[in-house]
């Protein structure tokens, strides 16, 4: 192994905690879908997509090659600079899955490094051309690629299994999705563990263990892949709430749909070496299929929140790095200092969170799922949903209500009863 001070420890296991922070945030990407709409239980749907991202960590670092050699000068920077880029990813990770936003690990990264890189040797030390052919420009397509993929897949899912039986094809949607949700289980771990692989690299180039242009370490690649296997696991139960329920409400059909989408999307750019946000394509790909079913209604309120998260998170990982970069850059004390605040952060937003716990066994609460959501006005989503909801069977669509309540018991047998009760 490499020469290895005690400043790139330190960096090293706080890159390792970010891509801890990176599986538990990303959990939803794959599964959320899948536990949503039943076709898995929530420990068995996290443990898989556990497994599968290990395995896809091994399966290639042209992302990591993007990270280490092509967004930031490497012969500039300082290990307390990798450091301070983590902290402000670290941190912004933790804050959106506080309040339950799919945000983007990738892009919180990528926003520490640049901010940090800037913080201590300018706009010099970053290449605005791979930023923007290789960050930017994939932020933006990539979701719309994935959510008109998803639409269309949708669609034809529905019309092509018009003629099948509603309880078969239900069954069989459900197996797709969970083929699907490993697919893209394994596109993530092939992009987001390789962007741990990366920081370390970069980092161990930074402080002399690597020469500049060298590929990850062997053990570089297994202890990033481990990382995002156990956070993975852990589930980041807030956020599958809201991509699972708090977008749209999906059926098996659109869930195959989304899953599948997604999963092409993200090998093709793995592929391709764009560092593109997992969580941007997944999302747009749930939006997607929401509206590729007749009268599926996706939650505007909950995607502009989300989008809104997505602007933000460059800018404010960035900025809170830079802050840090100039604390680490005054010595041990600095350095110290960083960490110290990092930690304490993080313990307090744990706890804070503990204060209304979201697990495996009220994730598909529907009643807490996006409050934002629940609280809108009548016209909004509720008269939406309303407008769509299938009647029941046998009754026309406009006289469902009617229909239903006809179902309903009436309570008078029922006072007729309690009068001889109160006679005696």
């Amino acid at each position: 192994m490499e020469h290895i001070t005690l400043l790139l420890a330190i960096v090293i296991v706080t890159a390792l905690v970010f891509d801890f922070t990176n599986g538990f945030h990303d959990t939803a990407n794959a599964m959320a879908t899948t536990i949503s709409t039943g076709a898995m239980r929530p420990k068995a749907a996290v443990a898989m997509s556990a497994v599968l991202n290990l395995v896809g960590a091994f399966l290639s670092v042209e992302v990591a090659k993007t990270i280490s050699k092509g967004l930031v000068d490497e012969t500039g920077i300082q290990p307390e600079v990798i450091l301070a880029a983590l902290v402000g990813a670290i941190l912004w990770n933790l804050l959106t899955w506080l309040v339950g936003l799919p945000s983007s690990s990738s892009h919180a990264l990528m926003g520490g490094l640049i901010g940090a890189t800037v913080a201590s040797i300018g706009i010099s030390g970053v290449n605005g051309g791979v930023v923007l052919t290789k960050v930017l420009i994939p932020a933006v397509a990539a979701p719309l690629v994935a959510g008109v993929a998803s639409l269309v897949a949708a669609r034809s899912t529905y019309k092509i299994g018009a003629n099948i039986d509603a309880e078969t094809g239900r069954k069989g949607y459900k197996a797709g999705q969970i083929a699907s949700a490993g697919l893209v289980s394994l596109a993530h771990g092939t992009n987001d563990a390789q962007k741990t692989m990366g920081i370390i690299t970069l980092a161990l180039v930074a402080g002399g263990a690597l020469a500049p242009g060298s590929n990850p370490p062997m053990w570089v690649i297994i202890s990033a892949g481990l990382a995002i296997a156990l956070g993975t696991y852990l589930g980041g139960w807030r956020i599958i709430r809201t991509m699972g329920k708090g977008l749209t409400d999906l059926q098996p059909q659109q869930g195959f749909a989304a899953q599948t989408g997604a999963a092409t999307v993200i090998l093709a750019s793995s592929h391709l070496g764009f560092s593109l946000s997992t969580t941007h394509v997944c999302s747009g790909a749930v939006m997607g299929a929401g509206l590729g079913r007749k009268g599926g209604v996706v939650r505007w309120s909950t995607a502009t929140r989300m989008f809104v998260a997505w602007g933000l998170t460059l800018p404010a990982a960035g900025l809170v790095a830079a802050l840090a970069e100039l604390v680490a850059r005054q010595g041990d004390w600095g350095v110290a200092v960083v960490a110290g605040f990092l930690v304490v952060s993080s313990t307090g937003i744990w706890l804070y969170s503990r204060r209304q716990v979201v697990d495996h066994t009220n994730v598909n609460d529907v009643e807490g799922t996006d409050q934002a959501s629940a609280e809108e006005p009548a016209g909004v989503v509720t008269t939406a949903i309303a407008a769509v909801a299938p009647p029941p069977a046998g009754a026309p669509a406009e006289d469902g209500d009617e229909a239903l309540k006809t179902t309903i018991p009436a309570p008078a047998p029922a006072k007729a009863e309690a009068a001889p009760t109160a006679a005696l």
